[in-house]
């Protein structure tokens, strides 16, 4: 499937304080036994956002075992993506003893005004780590972002986990820009340092590693100012918000960003936040979607058991998974569409929307999106009717050297083939009937050349 990169979440030790705590919370019991219909108490191997220290846990063979997995990685030349999350770690962490400088601290009255936000531990009062909206998470505590000391150790400690693999994925990126930080523990953190967090921290690293790669989870269209202090890549949460509830010019409008922007975003369709891709999509749907997310710009994020049609969303607290069926159709659709979108047309080819137009008594072609690819003599038309009727639509497919041939177009999902015009196809359109849900993904071909 040309996988560039693999991301193990987890690998990291896991904390007893906070498999502990998570025991104690009726909530995520509900949501354990909800995944598990035979929960056991030993199933909660705990969070991989509760993290005790950042040295690899020995029940995966410790750092020892990442660099026998990353070296078979590296042979089949992919990469490996860790976590990281800087927002937070667990209660039993060595910083909380050695450095309780680099924590949000409150007092008494804090504790006695919010219980559920702030917790005591010999003697000090720490807040727990959040998110501005929603509650506090009881079973971890929040780093500062503002503090020096910490930035620096930051930096210490992402070089060593730069030793180990190729990249990170930063948990909740956003969370630290100052504004945002600021905004959410305000006097709690003192004064606003002059720099960003991730400014300091992707700088240094890159000073060292220049090709290691940072990429941010990243919601409430914060992806620009993140990547320009230093990310890589940036979840493109929006797009499947879009993609989820919204019209197919939604989807279209959204795709007409700047395209140095969209090179730098990270599609999906799931993830471990999100419900399974076919229990939030109907299947049909779900494939136009995946066939969108899959060949527009930007990284593509697949989870494990996506292929395979998983639906039950397992909390990252479980160290084991129900039994589901395969869904062959659907695992048969995937490795079609990854064997045609890992060709380098769509790797490293020119990117442009299509235009559409329909006619007077007909604008069901608003339901219809469509992007090509150009690479040398790679040429390749996608068209997606992401809606739930039939529409139809004429492609204006943007080259001129269709003209004076016939073209084969031939349809690499589901093997059909079709002969046209360049001529027409430049000036008319290519003309499209597409079923509710219904995708082409056309390669050209000169007749000439046959």
């Amino acid at each position: 499937m040309k996988v560039d990169a693999v991301w193990l979440m987890g690998v990291w030790e896991r904390s007893p304080q906070g498999i502990a705590i998570a025991n104690q919370n009726n909530g995520l019991l509900e949501d354990f036994r909800r995944a598990l219909s035979d929960y056991r108490t030993e199933d909660n191997v705990g969070s991989p956002y509760c993290v005790r220290q950042y040295t690899v846990d020995e029940h995966l063979g410790g750092p020892q075992g990442l660099a026998v997995a990353r070296g078979e990685l590296a042979r089949r030349e992919i990469k490996l993506i860790l976590d990281f999350v800087p927002n937070h770690v667990a209660p039993d962490h060595p910083w909380v003893d050695e450095h309780p400088e680099y924590f949000i601290q409150g007092d008494r009255g804090d504790l006695d005004r919010e219980p559920a936000s702030f917790v005591e531990k010999e003697g000090r009062v720490f807040a727990c780590g959040r998110d501005p909206y929603f509650p506090p998470w009881p079973d971890v505590l929040q780093l500062n972002a503002f503090q020096s000391g910490l930035r620096q150790t930051v930096i210490e400690t992402l070089s060593d986990i730069a030793d180990q693999c190729d990249g990170i994925r930063c948990d909740m990126a956003m969370l630290m820009l100052n504004n945002i930080f600021e905004g959410t523990w305000g006097d709690h953190a003192g004064q606003r340092p002059a720099t960003e967090y991730w400014a300091d921290v992707i700088s240094a690293i890159k000073k060292v590693y220049p090709d290691f790669l940072f990429m941010a989870e990243a919601y409430w269209d914060l992806e620009w100012e993140l990547q320009q202090q230093g990310f890589d890549y940036c979840y493109d949460k929006r797009l499947y918000d879009r993609l989820e509830h919204d019209s197919a010019e939604s989807v279209r409008l959204h795709l007409c960003a700047d395209l140095g922007y969209q090179e730098k975003l990270v599609r999906f369709i799931e993830n471990h936040d999100e419900p399974r891709a076919c229990s939030a999509f109907s299947l049909s749907k779900g494939c136009a979607a995946a066939v969108i997310m899959t060949t527009v710009p930007g990284a593509k994020l697949f989870h494990e058991g996506q292929f395979e049609g998983r639906k039950v969303r397992l909390p990252v607290f479980l160290g084991r998974r129900p039994a589901e069926p395969i869904d062959p159709d659907l695992q048969s659709f995937y490795r079609t569409l990854l064997r045609a979108a890992s060709s380098e047309g769509l790797r490293s080819g020119c990117w442009q929307l299509c235009d559409r137009t329909g006619w007077p008594d007909n604008q069901s072609c608003l339901n219809i999106i469509s992007w090509c690819w150009a690479r040398e003599e790679e040429r390749c038309v996608i068209i997606v009717n992401y809606s739930g009727e039939s529409a139809q639509a004429r492609i204006h497919v943007p080259w001129d050297e269709l003209r004076g041939k016939a073209w084969r177009l031939s349809d690499a999902l589901s093997g059909d083939t079709y002969d046209r015009s360049g001529d027409e196809m430049r000036d008319s359109g290519l003309y499209v009937d597409l079923a509710p849900w219904g995708c082409h993904f056309l390669c050209f071909n000169p007749l000439d050349y046959r």
